[in-house]
C-alpha cells in the first residue's frame, strides 16, 4: 500500500480508539519495552504525544526512563523540517506548537550523534521494519543524522502491513515495534 493510503487509513483507524483503550494500550507498550535489551544506554530520544490525535501516551515510558536514572531528550521543531534535540531537566518548560505538539521551549542541546535509543512516532510500519509518518520528514532526517548503532523502536496501536510500496533511500527503517500485545523485531 502507498504511504498517502496508509497515512488516511491509520489516522482513521487510530480516531476509533476509545480513551479508556489508549491508556490501557498505552501502559502495555510501555511495559513490553522493559523486555527489549536496551536499558543499558544512557541516552534516550522520546516524543510527547499529540493526545488530540489518538497518539501513543509516553508519558508512561517517560516514567521507566526517569525512574531508571536514564537522559531523556526530548525533540523540538525547528525550520526546514527539522528537530532540536532538548535534555530534559527539572527546569525545562514545555508548550504545544503550532502543530499541537508539547515540546521544550529552549534547553540543553544534544548531538543527535549522540542518542543511543530513539522512540520513533509512526502511523503505520511494515514488516520490514520501514514506517510512514505524517509525510513531513523530521524523523527521517533525523534518523540520518544519528550514529547507525543508534537503536529505533516504533510504538503503535496496530500490527504491521505486509509491505509498504513506496519506500525510498531517505526511510531508514526500525529495529523494533513495540504495540500493546507483541514485540515487532526486524
Amino acid at each position: 500500500m502507498l504511504k498517502k493510503e496508509l497515512r488516511l487509513n491509520y489516522i482513521q483507524k487510530r480516531r476509533k480508539i476509545s480513551l479508556e483503550s489508549l491508556q490501557d494500550f498505552s501502559l502495555k507498550i510501555a511495559n513490553n519495552l522493559l523486555e527489549l535489551p536496551i536499558w543499558s544506554f544512557s541516552n534516550y530520544h522520546l516524543f510527547l504525544p499529540i493526545l488530540e490525535k489518538n497518539e501513543i501516551d509516553t508519558s508512561f515510558i517517560l516514567s521507566i526512563l526517569q525512574g531508571k536514572d536514564k537522559n531523556v531528550i526530548l525533540p523540538k521543531m525547528t525550520g526546514q523540517n527539522m528537530l532540536q534535540n532538548i535534555l530534559l531537566t527539572d527546569n525545562t518548560i514545555l508548550r504545544k506548537n503550532d502543530w499541537g505538539v508539547p515540546e521544550p521551549e529552549d534547553g540543553i542541546e544534544i548531538p543527535s550523534k549522540k542518542i543511543e535509543v530513539i522512540f520513533v512516532p509512526l502511523l503505520a510500519y511494515d514488516s520490514s521494519g520501514n514506517r510512514v509518518g505524517y509525510g513531513k520528514g523530521y524523523y527521517d532526517k533525523l534518523l540520518n543524522e544519528c550514529n547507525p548503532s543508534v537503536l529505533k523502536i516504533g510504538l503503535s496501536f496496530f500490527g504491521p502491513e505486509d509491505t509498504i510500496s513506496d519506500i525510498n533511500e531517505h526511510d531508514v527503517p526500525l529495529d523494533y515495534c513495540v504495540t500493546h500485545s507483541k514485540v515487532y523485531k526486524f
